[in-house]
């Protein structure tokens, strides 16, 4: 009866979300809670889920969008897209040697910083054969920096009076995951969606090249490489948009629900944050994770306003 009850909150929450009763911060606040007082009903389902609803909920964006303000975004954004990832990987290198912490859980969490978060760890991790544990971990960290941005980014945002353009960029780069990137971005303004979902998603291609420097670097040759084939169809619901195939009452409603499945994708994030993964963690990887953050996020800031 208990578990009965759990999960039909469990669902009501989510059953808010989609009716846009809940923002994103709220979401990720209320699963997190989830977590805290009830133990997750549907835990082996939920980073699938989170996966799966986030790919449907970007490529949903894309209805939103136009080809040439996305390439002209692509193309603005590929410079500090270059140089925020090598820099990153690069410290994330020296900082791991010096910490002294395992190399293949220093590598999934600089990757997981560098590129997308989630979706980086979870390409990389099967090629340089990492363990369950380790892969865990990294995961872990990773959403918990992607709750904090969520919050911190757009307060620093209006605080430093960023326009949507530079906000959404700045989102792109510097907060991790797909997921709290939207999440930011969505409070901020319909043009820092954009801009946001688009660099993310242009970032996102990066994983290939870095699966495949992995594969040298652990001596891991013939390793299957995940490519993230939904951005394809993100980019062929772009055209669809840009020539008008589909009615525009019908595109806005797509965009409109796609935001929601995204506001429930945040809360399930939120109910995969757990305290005890932290407390047998230590906090040397905690500590390179957050160095990696506050690098991206002051670089990719300092170039977008005065370069």
């Amino acid at each position: 009866m208990k578990n009965l009850g759990i999960k039909f909150i469990f669902f009501l929450i989510i059953t808010l979300a989609l009716l846009g009763l809940i923002n994103s911060p709220t979401a990720l606040i209320l699963g997190f809670a989830f977590s805290l007082i009830f133990q997750n009903p549907f835990k082996s389902y939920t980073h699938k889920a989170i996966h799966l609803f986030l790919k449907i909920a970007v490529v949903g964006l894309g209805f939103g969008m136009f080809i040439n303000e996305t390439l002209k975004t692509s193309k603005e954004g590929l410079g500090l897209t270059f140089l925020s990832i090598i820099s990153t990987l690069t410290l994330g290198y020296i900082i791991t040697r010096l910490l002294k912490i395992d190399l293949k859980l220093g590598h999934l969490i600089t990757s997981g910083t560098s590129i997308c978060g989630g979706s980086a760890i979870a390409a990389i991790s099967p090629v340089i054969k990492a363990k369950s544990k380790t892969i865990s971990i990294a995961l872990a960290i990773v959403f918990l920096l992607n709750s904090i941005a969520l919050f911190v980014f757009p307060s620093v945002g209006h605080l430093l009076n960023l326009n949507q353009h530079d906000f959404g960029l700045w989102c792109a780069v510097a907060i991790h995951d797909t997921s709290s990137v939207v999440g930011a971005a969505m409070g901020f303004g319909d043009e820092a969606l954009r801009i946001a979902t688009t660099v993310k998603l242009s970032r996102t291609l990066w994983i290939i090249p870095l699966s495949i420097v992995s594969m040298f670097l652990f001596k891991t040759r013939g390793e299957k490489i995940k490519i993230p084939y939904f951005i394809g169809l993100f980019i062929l619901t772009i055209l669809i948009n840009s020539y008008h195939i589909v009615p525009e009452s019908i595109t806005n409603n797509i965009v409109l629900y796609a935001k929601r499945l995204l506001v429930i994708t945040l809360f399930l994030v939120g109910a995969t944050i757990s305290l005890k993964d932290f407390k047998t963690t230590g906090f040397k990887p905690i500590l390179l994770a957050f160095c990696l953050w506050v690098f991206i996020s002051i670089f990719s800031l300092v170039y977008i306003m005065y370069l």
